[in-house]
């Protein structure tokens, strides 16, 4: 079973794009999110199996989210995005609770499925 994914990026028409993307390739997005606090409120609501988690965002960055979703009990995997290449962030992906990082030019349903262990 695919997993159903919370979107979060503060570019809608990047949202938009990754949606279509990843539910062709048979992902269900069942919310999307511009901020870390909404990204924070949707995910308590919305109870997403994944949340594609935008690095930058306007308000607090990718990682301090991640690390709140990481104290839930059962929390949804967070896997982060960001136009960088992961050496920009070394430091911090050795410490998030986030499960992968995928650069969002490298971004597709296969590389999501390898890092949420998802199958059809």
């Amino acid at each position: 079973m695919y997993a159903s994914l919370l979107v979060v990026d503060d570019h809608e028409d990047f949202r938009r794009a990754v949606r279509a993307l990843l539910e062709a390739d048979g992902f269900t997005v069942v919310g999307e999110a511009a901020t870390g606090a909404e990204a924070i409120v949707l995910a308590k609501v919305l109870r997403p199996d994944v949340v594609l988690l935008d690095v930058q965002l306007p308000d607090l960055d990718g990682f301090a989210v991640a690390r709140e979703i990481g104290r839930w009990p059962d929390p949804p995997v967070v896997v982060l995005i960001s136009s960088r290449d992961a050496p920009a962030y070394r430091e911090q992906l050795q410490t998030t609770p986030a499960q992968g990082f995928i650069p969002k030019n490298r971004l597709s349903g296969i590389a999501l499925r390898s890092l949420v262990h998802c199958t059809e």
